[in-house]
């Protein structure tokens, strides 16, 4: 039986390894075995971060909401309790958008909030 030396499919697997790790420094970028843990490393923290995205994001609409609902004399909490018992169903992106794009729309909205 003759000897593989898997040639063509060795060189492209690190091929594509070394084109993943294109714009890394020094020799993350240039040597294989070196780039290969530099790739395993960031793909797991850009798997990581793709869920710590949606909550650094939905902290911001928090902070935003809690502070346009202050200036109409409300917390953040009562305000988004307001709006459950009124059966308001607008979600956090759509109202801190809404308290920073229009301030009159989100007044209609707090006075909703706090009736109920």
């Amino acid at each position: 039986m003759p000897r593989a030396k898997r040639g063509f499919k060795a060189r492209r697997r690190r091929n594509k390894v070394l084109k993943q790790a294109r714009g890394f420094r020094g020799a993350r970028g240039r040597l294989f075995r070196i780039a290969t843990e530099s790739v395993d490393r960031a793909m797991s923290f850009a798997y990581r971060d793709r869920k710590v995205k949606k909550r650094d994001f939905r902290r911001l609409w928090i902070v935003r909401i809690n502070a346009a609902v202050r200036e109409h004399d409300l917390s953040y909490s009562r305000f988004i309790g307001g709006l459950k018992k009124a059966n308001v169903e607008l979600d956090r992106k759509i109202l801190a958008d809404l308290a920073v794009s229009d301030p009159a729309g989100f007044a209609a909205v707090a006075v909703l909030a706090k009736e109920a």
